[in-house]
């Protein structure tokens, strides 16, 4: 299946994790990739691993926090392939911290990179996006969908990544472009494996967020992503889909 055959495509934290694994499932589907993080060598092997399937692949620092990186990435991609077609915004973070001791660092952070980084980067890549009739995936979280503990900021950060995806879809329908969101749940990256929870904390309020068999891998999501940035998913249009293993049903 190769659904993404000369299409061209931006994807965020794309080092590790979900946005790697993307990487890898569009590269096998004939993508041309523009892989951004923050991890210079570990984007770069993403990039090399990707090139293993006979795509062309670049790799680019950039934190997609800052306004300028962000307009720059965009902007690097287009030089670098003429065009863009899909967005995929996959980099985040996670710190678990009881709410009445978290800081507001903590939470400035959390918000800067997962809400307005995802921002900036759709902002930057409108205009090329709708003149490709693109559409945008974005990761939000069952987070956005239901209370998890100690996690405030990050649960805030990504109902907003939820809530922004929707008002993109309304207000740039009409004009051909679609924008999506995912909600992963109980999924193994390092992201959340570098999760500490808080000492002393009530494993009781954890039990909501288990699935019915197991925790998967990052693969699960990026096959989800693959659907809703293809044409498969033409009539799909500010949606969010759970990957939880039923965990929020």
């Amino acid at each position: 299946m190769r659904r993404f055959e000369e299409k061209v495509v931006l994807i965020t934290g794309a080092a590790s994790g979900i946005g790697r694994a993307t990487a890898l499932r569009l590269a096998e589907e004939g993508a041309k990739l523009f892989c951004t993080d923050l991890q210079a060598e570990a984007v770069e092997q993403t990039v090399k691993e990707a090139e293993t399937h006979g795509t062309e692949a670049t790799a680019h620092v950039c934190d997609v926090s800052d306004p300028g990186q962000a307009k720059s990435a965009v902007q690097a991609c287009v030089d670098r392939f003429g065009r863009l077609d899909v967005l995929l915004n996959v980099a985040g973070i996670l710190k678990m911290e009881p709410t009445e001791v978290a800081s507001l660092e903590t939470w400035n952070k959390i918000l800067s990179v997962n809400l307005t980084g995802t921002f900036l980067m759709c902002q930057a890549a409108l205009p090329h996006l709708l003149e490709s009739s693109g559409n945008i995936v974005n990761t939000s979280s069952t987070a956005a969908l239901a209370g998890a503990p100690w996690s405030a900021a990050y649960a805030a950060s990504k109902g907003g990544v939820s809530a922004m995806t929707r008002t993109f879809a309304i207000e740039f329908g009409k004009k051909g472009l679609r924008a999506n969101a995912v909600c992963p749940g109980s999924i193994k990256t390092p992201m959340t494996s570098r999760s500490v929870l808080p000492e002393g904390f009530d494993s009781s309020l954890l039990q909501r967020l288990l699935p019915l068999d197991k925790a998967r891998g990052p693969e699960t999501v990026a096959s989800t992503i693959a659907f809703l940035a293809s044409e498969d998913a033409c009539h799909i249009n500010g949606e969010e889909i759970r990957i939880d293993g039923a965990m929020l049903s």
